[in-house]
């Protein structure tokens, strides 16, 4: 199964630079230290973004939860790095409720 409207999946901006690659965000800095090792940074967060649409749209789901905030989806994929290095990650998406585009709400490592 693949994620539902997977082609009109979006990132915020505030998720990339103010989360994932944040080395101050009290959850977000041991990501943004993983991420950072691989090259990502300020200057390629389009790249970043893509990669991890790339992860939606073209891998299946791994698993899938429902709350009351809305439906969970795990999507698992490799991304490559500015460095060159392909990684493997764990990319969770949520479609709230009363909406149908999926946002992208967390990604960190997975083997």
């Amino acid at each position: 199964m693949f994620m539902p409207n997977k082609s009109n999946a979006i990132i915020s901006n505030s998720k990339i630079l103010d989360y994932l690659l944040s080395e101050t965000h009290a959850i977000g800095k041991s990501k943004a230290r993983y991420f950072r090792s691989f090259g990502f940074d300020e200057t390629n967060t389009p790249e970043f973004r893509q990669g991890l649409l790339n992860i939606a749209k073209t891998e299946p789901v791994a698993e899938v939860s429902e709350s009351v905030f809305g439906v969970k989806y795990v999507i698992d994929g490799e991304l490559k790095t500015p460095n060159g290095v392909i990684i493997h990650i764990r990319t969770v998406w949520i479609i709230e409720s009363r909406d149908s585009i999926p946002k992208l709400v967390t990604v960190y490592p997975f083997d």
